[in-house]
Formats: C-alpha cells, sequence, structure tokens
C-alpha cells in the first residue's frame, strides 16, 4: 500500500473526528446546538458522498469493468449495511418510546401486559425486517 492510498483512506476519518472535535467546541462554547448537529451531519453526507463518488469516477476513467463491478458489490454492501442499521435505529426509538409506556400501563393494571407487549414487540419487527432485507440483498452478490 502506497502512502496516497494511505492518505486517502485516512482523509475522511481525520475529517470527521475533526468536524467532532469543532462542534463539542461550538456547544460549549454556547453556539446553537440544532444548527450544531445539522452542520455535523451536512459535513458527514459530504465525506459519504465524497468516498462514494470519488471510486466511481476512477474506475470510470480508467475503464476498468472489474472496479465497476467490484463498485456495484460495494454498493450492495452500503444498501444492506444502510437497511439494517436504519431499521435498528427505528427499533430502538419505537422499543424506546413503548417499553415505558407498556410498564406504565402494567404497573396499573397487571391485565394490560398482553395488549401493552404487542407493541414493543411491533418496535422489534421494524429491526428484523431491516435484518431481513439486508439478507436478500447479501443473497444476490456472489
Amino acid at each position: 500500500m502506497s502512502v496516497f492510498d494511505f492518505l486517502m483512506m485516512a482523509l475522511p476519518v481525520v475529517f470527521l473526528i475533526a468536524s467532532v472535535l469543532i462542534a463539542v467546541k461550538a456547544v460549549s462554547r454556547g453556539r446553537n446546538r440544532k444548527r450544531t448537529l445539522l452542520m455535523q451531519l451536512a459535513s458527514f453526507a459530504f465525506v459519504f458522498a465524497l468516498c462514494m463518488v470519488c471510486p466511481f469516477a476512477v474506475s470510470a476513467a480508467t475503464g476498468d469493468a472489474a472496479a465497476a463491478a467490484s463498485g456495484a458489490d460495494g454498493m450492495a454492501y452500503i444498501g444492506a449495511a444502510a437497511a439494517t442499521g436504519l431499521s435498528c435505529i427505528g427499533g430502538g426509538i419505537a422499543v424506546g418510546n413503548a417499553a415505558p409506556a407498556a410498564i406504565g400501563a402494567t404497573s396499573e393494571d397487571p391485565k394490560a401486559f398482553g395488549k401493552a407487549i404487542i407493541f414493543v414487540a411491533l418496535g422489534e419487527g421494524i429491526a428484523l425486517y431491516g435484518m431481513l432485507i439486508s439478507i436478500m440483498i447479501l443473497s444476490k452478490i456472489g
């Protein structure tokens, strides 16, 4: 691995770490938290787009068909990771809101346990659907 390859791999990591440090410093100085969060998301989206576009641009410029096929596999892996990750985040939010309500309802009326636990299970089902989609995506690769 050449020094250039190492720098190209380390640059996004360094940029994101610097972005986090700048955001922490801005919040500690009393800046608007919502604006700082939006700037963090924008910087993450920029680095993500840069990391996604550069390999495709290089493979298109060189005309390498194997690199293009490898890029398609890479996009499938990213899609599988996004399906699992986003569904788990959504499921965590759903369970995080439903579980305390279910506990409260059960503490007031123990007969409500069966009805309340259904809503918690529905939130967990979201994560299972995302995992199922990622398994389907990964089964198509290869």
